[in-house]
């Protein structure tokens, strides 16, 4: 039976073997790691998925601010082991980060996507268009989700990473 839980230390390294089946090499290169380099991932919103004891499924949202000083979290990366995929793991990791993000005053989600995948989700770039990443990114993939109605009405400028910095190798941090 599959559950779904706060990440811990202890899953570090099934998580990151996860990712990197997911995503291969070009996962460290993408622009959205770069919002996330050097930090810590938003307390209390990082999220597994087990099956037993095996690590099947990972998200995390990650403190952000859109143009000048406005919060919010970039989502990512989500990833279900092969295995598992078709499921229902993504969706329910998916809805646990969010609903989490809502409870703890978030206002809006950002990600680097698939619009039909996450559309069910409440994302869309309908308001993601005056925003830009820093890094080559492809802008209609640029979505985001409004946790607070408005909560994205005008944003515009660089999205850039902030919260806590990693002050320790950044495998040995887990939220």
């Amino acid at each position: 039976m599959v559950a779904i839980r706060h990440e811990r230390i202890a899953d570090i390294a099934a998580r990151e073997a996860l990712l990197d089946e997911a995503f291969g090499d070009t996962r460290r290169r993408k622009t959205s790691e770069r919002l996330r380099e050097g930090r810590r991932p938003a307390d209390g919103l990082s999220f597994v998925a087990t099956d037993g004891r095996a690590l099947v499924g990972t998200v995390r949202l990650w403190p952000i601010e859109l143009g000048s000083e406005r919060p919010a979290l970039l989502l990512g990366p989500l990833a279900v082991a092969d295995t598992h995929r078709g499921c229902g793991i993504g969706g329910a990791l998916m809805r646990r980060a969010l609903r989490m993000a809502r409870l703890r005053g978030y206002g809006a989600v950002l990600l680097v996507g698939d619009a039909p995948y996450y559309e069910r989700f409440g994302f869309s770039a309908d308001k993601t268009g005056d925003l830009r990443l820093p890094g080559p990114y492809e802008p209609h993939r640029l979505l985001g989700c409004e946790l607070t109605p408005g909560a994205l009405d005008g944003a515009h400028g660089l999205v850039r990473g902030t919260g806590a910095a990693v002050t320790v190798d950044p495998l040995a941090h887990a939220a």
